[in-house]
């Protein structure tokens, strides 16, 4: 009797367990990341030839020392197709700044074979549908092009236990890129073609990091050269920040030719680029001595400087003096265009814009984006689902608000 009710008792405990072993289970393995590409055939006159190329737009996965997917990088590939001897062929990468940017500007607005096209004068490029068109400025003719998305930007994401933040930063994002080339020459067999990279803005100190990362032992790859666009190698020359000089300096050239633009100027000179040389020679001396010696600048010599910059920028004297010679850019924005209740744009100085508060301080929106920006969207977004077949289950993004917010300035990883 006592055996058979240990029996019934061990049968029960069985019986009541076996769900519990049930839920216990392993998941099952995740699928391998599989990534996507899009391949189209084209052709356009470039360079005065006529170019067949194919168009790759795809996935690139980067990998961790374990071989585990860390990120899907999205590029888009322009291959000339009548190429006798790949190995001759430049290949040129290009990126974008920000950070935060993805490549659609300088793959739409500058060197790929098409382009959107905007108004060469500046004005709101209206309500859709946006023309795109045959680029007569691309290199296609003379270099492959690989237009690369950094992570978090366009359709390029973090994978597996990677998060976005991981990318953010001067040495992380350079090791993605890095990585990215070294991928793509693999895949595509052109570890000895010519290569080249392309950045713009923060796109050109990107650069130099990711000089460093693909001369390392882990790459070992050589570049034969590079372009820096709208460069911005030293930060120090665009952040006005207290204590630093050099932004007021290096942007009073700038401000120079938008006042000229704008006919602000007490005297406008006829020779523009006779005028900047006298401005950038005034700036790297009087101004930046002016600057230095602060407090200690002599009356005469700070009404001089004054009278200087309200020549060379349209600006009013008793602005400059409560300014203390230091010209913001964003107040420079508001400012030039005060009186006629304007701002200027930051991207491009020849738009300008309505804002609802004219005596602001600080400007509140680009006007050259606010005119351009939704339409460039629009019509790239276009012509990628139309004209290179790209189908992705996730939104396209231009920029990477995060990005500039958690952007890690320090040289190092995390």
């Amino acid at each position: 009797m006592t055996r058979s009710l240990f029996h019934l008792l061990c049968l029960c405990c069985g019986l009541f367990a076996s769900p519990t072993f049930a839920q216990e289970k392993a998941p099952p393995a995740a699928s391998p990341y599989e990534p996507k590409s899009f391949t189209t055939e084209h052709a356009g006159t470039f360079g005065g030839e006529r170019v067949a190329y194919r168009a790759v737009a795809g996935e690139t996965i980067l990998r961790d020392d374990e071989g585990k997917p860390r990120a899907a990088i999205f590029s888009v590939a322009y291959l000339r197709k009548d190429v006798k001897d790949r190995h001759r062929r430049p290949v040129t990468s290009l990126y974008n700044g920000g950070p935060g940017s993805a490549s659609l500007w300088l793959h739409m607005g500058a060197f790929g074979p098409k382009r959107v096209a905007l108004p060469d004068t500046p004005e709101d490029d209206g309500a859709p549908p946006y023309a795109i068109v045959d680029n007569p400025d691309t290199i296609l003719d003379a270099s492959d092009l690989v237009f690369i998305d950094p992570v978090d930007t366009g359709f390029s994401v973090p994978l597996g236990e990677a998060k976005a933040k991981d990318f953010f930063g001067v040495t992380e994002d350079a090791k993605s890129i890095a990585d990215f080339i070294h991928q793509w020459l693999d895949d595509n067999g052109r570890w000895n073609a010519p290569l080249y990279i392309l950045g713009e803005s923060y796109g050109t100190l990107r650069t130099g990091a990711v000089l460093k990362e693909l001369a390392s032992r882990r790459h070992g790859i050589g570049l034969n050269g590079v372009v820096l666009l709208s460069a911005v190698l030293d930060y120090q020359m665009s952040r006005f920040r207290p204590g630093n000089i050099m932004s007021y300096v290096s942007f009073l050239p700038s401000y120079a030719a938008t006042a000229w633009y704008h006919d602000k100027l007490p005297d406008k000179p006829a020779d523009l680029e006779a005028f900047l040389d006298e401005v950038r020679e005034f700036a790297r001396n009087d101004y930046a001595r002016a600057l230095i010696a602060g407090t200690r600048l002599a009356p005469d010599e700070r009404k001089r400087i004054i009278e200087r910059l309200h020549r060379y920028t349209g600006l009013d004297t008793g602005w400059l003096d409560k300014a203390n010679l230091r010209i913001h850019v964003f107040r420079f924005f508001k400012e030039l265009r005060r009186d006629d209740k304007l701002v200027v744009g930051r991207l491009d100085s020849r738009y300008t814009g309505i804002e609802p508060d004219a005596v602001g301080e600080f400007f509140e929106t680009d006007p050259f984006s606010a005119a351009v920006g939704d339409g460039f969207i629009a019509a790239v977004r276009d012509y990628f689902a139309h004209d290179l077949g790209i189908r992705m289950d996730r939104r396209y993004k231009p920029s990477s608000e995060r990005a500039g917010r958690e952007w890690n300035w320090v040289e190092g990883e995390r």
